[in-house]
């Protein structure tokens, strides 16, 4: 994937982050929060919605876009630790998300063989 590609596999990670913190949190919101069954349906429907846009990635191998989105998913699950269970990111939460963004670049940007 060239620089070209990046701006918009970017925008198709986070979407992806963002659907599978909400759909995960669902099935938090019910096992651990006591929430109705019902958001189980939300949390499937964004289950599925995360899956959906990986397949998005402009790359020809589906184990290169998962690995690249675990960086991105970190990133997103910081900004979810900030935003909405009001914590604040540590030092080495910052750290750790820095490597994994770097690493999610380096998988992206990089030259791979065809083999």
């Amino acid at each position: 994937m060239g620089i070209n590609h990046l701006v918009p596999s970017l925008l198709y990670y986070l979407s992806a982050a963002l659907f599978e913190l909400l759909g995960s949190y669902a099935i938090w919101a019910v096992l651990r929060l006591g929430k109705s069954p019902l958001w189980l349906f939300a949390g499937a429907l964004s289950l599925l919605l995360f899956t959906v846009l990986l397949t998005r990635i402009d790359t020809e191998a589906a184990g290169r876009a998962y690995a690249a989105y675990g960086g991105i998913y970190i990133l997103a699950s910081l900004a979810w630790l900030w935003g909405v269970d009001g914590r604040m990111p540590d030092l080495f939460d910052l750290l750790g998300v820095g490597l994994s963004v770097a690493g999610a670049l380096v998988i992206l940007l990089g030259r791979h063989s065809g083999a």
